[in-house]
């Protein structure tokens, strides 16, 4: 006879048994993948931190060889490298893609790091970095300067010397001087960044008021002065460079030669034969150094319709005047004579418009003289500079065009001008100046920045670092 307890307990052992099974495939299904997400968890962060190895170690390659874009191999990408941990295990790899940004002086790099054994966890980087130019400023200069009634500027302002402004300035005005004597007048030492402008600034120790009339970004002073050593550029590279692969003009035996850009991508190069006479009684009634008209009279065409060069640069051993306009190509104008003798500085004037196609940043020129950059007596009324302009041992500006004892036609009616616009920036070893005190020159200056400038100068512009900056980061997955 079957005991209907003891079958009873059967079934109840065999239920249970059933029940701990399921809970105990479940916790370990749990747990199998709870180590699973761990682990891929664990080999994502890794493969991150791989993917960060690889920028890193790149940032650091460019640090050291700040023109090898192809990891030292000479070859094209991607570049793959093995990554150990400290203990010599090995962990995963990272792939480079390195791409040198077209025209500017930015590279992006883009490093995919993996681990080694789990391809899914895959994890993607990529930087933009970049070395800035020495065009951060509208106008950097390594003198005492003043700006006057009618000048705008838009972008930063700095000199080494002392600054007076009496014009309106949107970005800060910086000083790397606490006080200096003003040149221009008498009377006890002032501010390193100050104003005449309606009411006059306190003498030091005095307080400063804010004068948001004047200074619409702030004034900064003292500052560390700038390395002006390192914004002159290194002339006979630029020469080096338009002898290899851009267009080199030797010394014209003559006045210069005058350089015109046409807006179909080509260029026109003319022999200038003879400048311009001044107006009878029209002198040099202050005595500035190179003083003359600085515009041309007779020219010989040497080039028609000729190919803008492959790398950009222009090098011409003599003084050259430039217009025209530039699009959709970043171009240098440079202007010396070698060996190097004060006595035969060269410069460059710019009489007419030069101007851009188009201001995105596709078209850049920069125009490096030896000497000074000028606007001569016979420039137009209403004149447009799209360029950095660069005077290495000179200033950027125009001459005094009056004769002595005054008088309003003595250099009329070139002598008055009406506007003057520079988009880009002014770095200039001397006093700048586009206008005087007695009325002569450029009534107004609108000086404005062109940002474009900063990471995508033209070619052979100073920087102002060798290192690269990283300008953004993007985990692309």
């Amino acid at each position: 006879m079957i005991s209907r307890k003891q079958g009873q307990v059967s079934l109840q052992v065999i239920v249970l048994s059933a029940v701990v099974v399921v809970l105990i495939t479940g916790f370990t299904f749990l747990a199998v993948s709870f180590l699973q997400l761990s682990t891929r968890s664990l080999n994502r962060n890794l493969s991150f931190s791989i993917a960060e190895a690889g920028i890193e170690y790149y940032r650091w390659h460019l640090a050291h060889a700040p023109e090898d874009f192809q990891d030292g191999t000479g070859a094209p990408g991607p570049y793959v490298h093995q990554y150990y941990a400290r203990d010599g295990r090995h962990l995963g790899s990272f792939e480079l893609e390195i791409e040198p940004v077209a025209g500017t002086s930015m590279v992006r790099i883009r490093s995919t790091g993996s681990v080694l054994g789990d391809s899914t966890t895959e994890k993607t980087i990529e930087v933009l970095l970049g070395k800035p130019s020495l065009a951060r400023y509208a106008v950097a200069a390594n003198s005492a300067m003043r700006f006057g009634e009618g000048t705008e500027i838009f972008g930063e302002v700095f000199s080494n010397g002392g600054i007076r402004f009496d014009g309106y300035a949107h970005n800060t005005v910086q000083s790397a001087q606490a006080t200096y004597d003003d040149p221009d007048h008498s009377g006890g030492v002032e501010y390193g960044v100050h104003t005449h402008l309606g009411s006059t600034d306190p003498l030091p120790p005095g307080a400063l008021p804010d004068r948001a009339d004047v200074f619409g970004g702030g004034r900064q002073f003292p500052l560390p002065a700038i390395d002006f050593a390192g914004i002159t550029q290194d002339l006979s590279q630029l020469r080096t460079d338009a002898q290899a692969s851009g267009v080199y003009v030797a010394n014209s035996g003559s006045s210069g030669y005058e350089l015109v850009f046409n807006a179909n991508g080509t260029y026109d190069l003319y022999r200038v034969t003879s400048l311009r006479s001044a107006p009878s009684g029209c002198s040099n009634s202050a005595s500035q150094a190179g003083w003359g008209t600085w515009s041309v009279n007779n020219r010989t065409q040497v080039t028609d319709d000729g190919a803008l060069p492959a790398n950009g640069i222009f090098f011409v051993e003599d003084h050259i005047w430039v217009s025209g306009t530039v699009s959709n190509r970043h171009i240098t104008v440079g202007s010396g004579r070698f060996p190097v003798n004060s006595s035969t500085y060269t410069s460059i004037t710019v009489n007419a418009d030069l101007t851009y196609g188009a201001y995105d940043g596709s078209a850049a020129v920069a125009l490096i003289a030896q000497n000074n950059v000028n606007v001569g007596l016979f420039s137009e009324n209403d004149l447009r500079i799209d360029a950095a302009l660069v005077a290495q041992n000179g200033r950027v500006g125009r001459y005094y065009y009056q004769g002595p004892g005054g008088g309003s036609n003595r250099c009329s009616p070139n002598h008055v001008r009406t506007t003057l616009t520079s988009y880009g920036t002014l770095v200039t070893n001397g006093r700048y100046g586009f206008a005087y005190t007695d009325g002569t020159g450029y009534q107004t200056r609108n000086l404005t920045y062109d940002a474009n400038l900063l990471y995508g100068p033209p070619p052979g512009f100073p920087l102002a670092s060798d290192q690269y900056e990283l300008l953004s980061w993007e985990e692309v997955r």
